[in-house]
């Protein structure tokens, strides 16, 4: 649906949007449970609910099921007939504390499916495919030793099972994560020069050119999206909005682009705008200054990979941080883009795990093909002009490739294997 609102809240006073949600280990924990979304990369299909289903209450689904024990004494015991095919396991915590489980083949550490905070007395299923191969359970108790569970050997299968995900270490994202940071460090340098030529548009008064100059400016901010968390305060500084600001627009901590934004499209003079210009070019002054210091964690570079474009779809094609420019649209390709520099960098680990990868790339492209339609020249469709019909297409295009990526971020997440 076309969200027709967002342009008359713009033109005065729009609705703060909420905070920017907490940067998470990983954005795909439903209750402790891997959603449905990774099964792209895990084969997983797993329940949520912290307290786990009831054997009782289990689906007519026509499916195998086998009752799996999870405990350190009795790992995977229950599973005793061996069968390839589509089936369930029905993990049940037979001891005193929570556990991670996975059913993994114990020669390559390959992982098919995984339930995480499997609580003391509950049970939660998996949902897996096996082909012919070596599989066992491995049971991972909090604050206690991985214990993996006896080895069962599947042949005679016809059709391929999985797929099965090898898990990344932390030294492996070490490289990637490197690579990265010098991209953000010429990036920050980039938008010092692109923040200058914008500050020095309202200095002297041509705010014509300074509006041209803001987009420039601000797209190459949201380019760099997956550094976010590293940028701490600078972010707010940068790119804040009115959320918790009870002036709102109007409040004196209001600062960053969007401050800029709201007075180049409301009307004000360039004198008004001159110290809001000044203090957001010397907030990205410090940002490139100090970049050079920061470190970003290796383990949270593929759950970024996931969450730029997630915050996209909750804040972009909302409207939320439309404060009068209406370039929502541009802000999603310059997302989009990012996503692209981040999947880039990882690509040598995913390319070797990941069966998903070519559909991630065939919606990265149809994506980018759908939000350049809306680029006229440099000046952008408004989300409050957008058809029906290119509102949908939107809105498909972009969650589905956040459902993809999602696997992206379940395969990278580093686990723990003892």
């Amino acid at each position: 649906m076309c969200e027709t609102a967002v342009g008359a809240e713009a033109a005065s006073d729009p609705v703060a949007p909420p905070p920017r949600p907490p940067r998470r280990r990983t954005a795909l924990l439903a209750g402790g449970a891997l959603v449905a979304a990774a099964a792209v990369v895990a084969g997983v299909l797993a329940a949520g609910g912290s307290g786990g289903t009831a054997h009782a209450a289990r689906p007519a689904d026509g499916l195998r099921h086998t009752t799996v024990e999870v405990a350190s004494a009795g790992c995977g015991r229950g599973w005793t007939h061996p069968e390839p095919g589509r089936q369930v396991f029905d993990l049940r915590n037979s001891s005193g504390t929570a556990a991670e489980v996975y059913l993994t083949d114990p020669r390559t550490g390959a992982v098919y499916g995984e339930v995480e905070g499997l609580a003391p007395g509950t049970e939660r299923p998996i949902r897996v495919a096996l082909g012919n191969g070596t599989y066992a359970f491995k049971c991972l108790p909090d604050d206690a030793d991985a214990v993996t569970g006896p080895t069962m050997h599947i042949t005679g299968a016809t059709a391929t099972g999985g797929p099965g995900a090898v898990p990344v270490t932390q030294q492996e994202l070490i490289p990637p994560t490197l690579a990265y940071q010098k991209w953000i460090r010429t990036r920050t340098v980039e938008l010092a020069r692109k923040t200058d030529a914008l500050r020095d548009a309202i200095d002297r008064g041509d705010l014509t050119s300074a509006r041209t100059d803001w987009l420039t400016a601000h797209l190459v901010y949201e380019r760099m999206g997956a550094a976010y968390g590293t940028f701490g305060d600078a972010d707010a500084a940068i790119n804040g909005t009115t959320a918790g600001l009870s002036g709102r627009v109007h409040d004196t901590d209001f600062a960053g682009f969007h401050r800029v934004e709201y007075g180049l499209w409301h009307g004000e003079p360039a004198s008004s705008l001159r110290g809001p210009a000044e203090r957001l070019a010397g907030a990205v002054h410090t940002l490139r200054d100090d970049w050079p210091d920061q470190r970003m964690d290796p383990a949270d570079v593929g759950l970024r990979a996931h969450e730029i474009l997630e915050n996209s779809v909750q804040f972009e094609l909302t409207g939320r941080t439309d404060y009068g420019s209406g370039t929502n649209l541009a802000t999603a390709r310059a997302n989009l883009d990012g996503t692209g520099v981040l999947l880039g960098y990882l690509r040598p680990l995913l390319k070797t795990r990941d069966t998903g990868l070519s559909g991630v790339d065939t919606w990265m492209a149809r994506t980018g093909r759908t939000l350049d339609g809306f680029d006229h020249d440099g000046h952008w469709t408004p989300l409050d002009r957008l058809t029906r019909a290119q509102r949908e297409k939107v809105d498909a295009d972009l969650g589905e490739l956040v459902e993809r990526l999602s696997g992206v971020a379940a395969l990278t997440d580093v686990r723990r294997t003892a």
